[in-house]
């Protein structure tokens, strides 16, 4: 059974290296990839290109993206009935204690600062699958 994941990340190379660490985490995952905000609403609203986009298990977002930002995003999700179910982790470069709180305050399921690290980012990615894709019990459709 395969896993779907949303990564709604701007940065190549972090889009790259967080597709490696998945790929060697479990085997089971899809990760898709959005580059800005605007097109993962898209995504998520199956819009568009994304119109057989899959419901994802998991969503990662990082808060400073292109279009529309990461906070918009996570607003939009979480003000949804059929989206604000999927869990929605925030994976942000930014440690700021504004942006962790404004995240909680917009339901962010749980906030965490993406390491700069290859290492760390494994460790990281390594945790994220284990807790929220194998051992988490979240709804599989949307609430309606």
């Amino acid at each position: 059974m395969s896993l779907d994941v949303l990564l709604v990340e701007d940065n190549p190379g972090d889009v790259r290296l967080t597709r490696e660490v998945f790929r060697a985490a479990n085997a089971a995952i899809r990760l898709h990839v959005a580059a800005d905000g605007v097109e993962a609403m898209s995504f998520l609203k199956k819009q568009g290109d994304h119109s057989d986009a899959p419901r994802p298990a998991l969503i990662l977002l990082d808060l400073n993206l292109p279009k529309m930002d990461g906070r918009e995003v996570l607003a939009h999700i979480k003000k949804d009935e059929s989206l604000k179910t999927i869990p929605t982790v925030i994976l942000s470069a930014v440690e700021a204690a504004a942006d962790v709180d404004a995240s909680y305050r917009l339901h962010a399921n749980c906030y965490l600062t993406k390491p700069v690290i290859a290492d760390d980012l494994d460790r990281i990615i390594g945790l994220i699958n284990d807790f929220w894709l194998r051992n988490v019990k979240s709804p599989t459709t949307a609430v309606n």
